[in-house]
């Protein structure tokens, strides 16, 4: 038998089958020295009984003796006439020579042996006692059934059992009841753990513990307190580091610019503009640090919901104006606003990321769609070849690409699924796109509210490859 897997089961297990150990010991024990104890209280009751009835049959004797004499038929009619009696006990009166006396009703059933000596004996059916009078002359034999112990031994172990059998399960469900009072603490601790979602790093609440295992919960915490500092630390060193770099960054650019501007050599020029280049995609790539700093380290859930459409509206344009162009983004909203709790700010990342990763990753010729519709659903598609699953699984890994020969940082879902994740949302990629043959969508769940309730919002998107 394998040992449950809960302490509180173990526990309450071992405790049980403990305690039923020994109940049914001390049964045991008490069941035999009762045994002892009754066979010794048999034994003098037949004694008892032997010294009670043989002065009575002497006497009796002696009055019948002098009344009639010593003729033998006329003793044998007056034993004849012996009142009958309902009792397991049984005796015969007998004289030197062997011949009955006196003898009880069912004595007859009854094989005496011959006497012998003063004491017990045992046949295989009865107990048995011999006394003798003090002459020797008048002998007495009482027996007693075997089976009538044995049945009375049985009536005492069953009222002996009856309560046992009560008891025991009484005690295991005391047991029971004790260890799971007991271990409440232990699982408000439990709950606790796992309500906390993968980000929440706070110390574990004073649950009552008892102090056997309040060293578990410091521990638990000095650990988190570890791992909280060292996020921070990271997160603040990504931030820092992007941002330090944005300014000798945007330097160099203006003094390649300016380098290419001034030079009449060719072959420098196209130098000055690789150097640009390579410094641009710097530029973008401690942007997208940055966003992924602030995907996750900042708050993501505010107190009071906010409309989705305007901040959707506004990236949709600044990409219309600035870098996709027009015609290359449709745009679908519904009339009524789309209430959410996350923040605008978190929001505006990620539909950045996810139509920046369309754009760069679609056709050029087939627009990105970008719907958001009544039910919360935004989706971002864009039209191409359709990826496999093994790529699809590591496109929210940091720094994957779908494909080694185009542009990109690789960080663009990793960013939305920081950001998902955290806001206790779900990513899901899927490709091609349903009903087309070609194309990727991405769909992540995210908060909404509506009506004063929050539940979850869709969302579907196009991945960076």
């Amino acid at each position: 038998m394998s040992w449950p897997r809960s302490l509180q089961a173990r526990l309450a297990l071992v405790v049980g089958l403990s305690v039923t150990v020994l109940w049914l010991a001390a049964a045991s024990i008490t069941a035999n020295r009762l045994g002892r104890e009754m066979e010794e209280v048999f034994d003098k009751e037949l004694a008892a009984t032997a010294q009670r009835i043989l002065p009575l049959a002497l006497r009796d004797l002696r009055f019948r003796r002098g009344d009639h004499g010593d003729d033998d038929d006329e003793r044998e009619e007056h034993v004849g006439r012996l009142r009958p009696y309902d009792e397991a006990v049984t005796y015969v009166v007998r004289d030197g020579s062997g011949h009955v006396l006196l003898q009880s009703q069912g004595a007859e059933d009854v094989s005496f042996p011959a006497y012998e000596a003063p004491g017990f004996r045992q046949t295989a059916t009865h107990r048995l006692y011999f006394d003798a009078a003090h002459d020797g002359d008048v002998t007495i034999a009482v027996a007693e059934p075997l089976d009538h112990r044995a049945e009375v031994s049985r009536n005492m172990m069953l009222g002996l059992s009856l309560p046992l059998a009560l008891v025991i399960p009484i005690s295991l469900a005391a047991i029971g009841f004790a260890t799971r009072s007991g271990f409440r603490p232990v699982r408000r601790l439990k709950q606790a753990l796992e309500a906390r979602g993968r980000q929440d790093l706070s110390p574990l609440p004073d649950t009552g513990l008892p102090r056997e295992l309040e060293p578990v919960t410091g521990a638990i915490n000095q650990l988190l307190d570890r791992l909280r500092a060292a996020f921070e630390a990271e997160r603040s060193f990504a931030a820092n580091a992007a941002h330090e770099l944005r300014t000798p960054v945007a330097g160099a650019i203006a003094q390649a610019q300016r380098l290419r501007a001034e030079t009449q050599d060719a072959a420098a020029a196209r130098r000055a503009t690789e150097i640009e280049t390579t410094l641009k995609r710097l530029m973008r790539m401690s942007e997208k640090l940055m966003q992924l700093a602030r995907a996750e380290g900042s708050r993501l859930r505010l107190e009071a919901p906010s409309d989705l459409r305007p901040v959707l509206e506004l990236i949709v344009a600044d990409f219309c104006r600035y870098e996709a162009g027009a015609g290359r983004i449709d745009l679908s909203m519904p009339q009524e606003p789309v209430l959410s709790d996350l923040d605008p700010d978190a929001f505006g990342i990620l539909c950045r990321n996810l139509i920046e990763n369309a754009l760069r990753h679609g056709s050029s010729g087939c627009p990105v769609q970008v719907s958001l519709d009544r039910d919360a659903t935004l989706a971002v598609s864009n039209d191409g070849a359709a990826l496999p699953p093994e790529t699809i699984e590591k496109l929210t890994q940091r720094f994957e690409r779908g494909t080694q020969n185009t542009e990109g940082s690789g960080l663009g879902l990793a960013i939305v699924k920081a950001i998902t994740e955290r806001a206790g949302g779900h990513l899901a990629i899927t490709s091609p796109v349903p009903g087309n043959e070609g194309g990727v969508r991405v769909t992540v769940l995210l908060p909404r509210v509506s009506s004063g309730q929050a539940w979850r919002l869709p969302i579907s998107a196009s991945p960076k490859r």
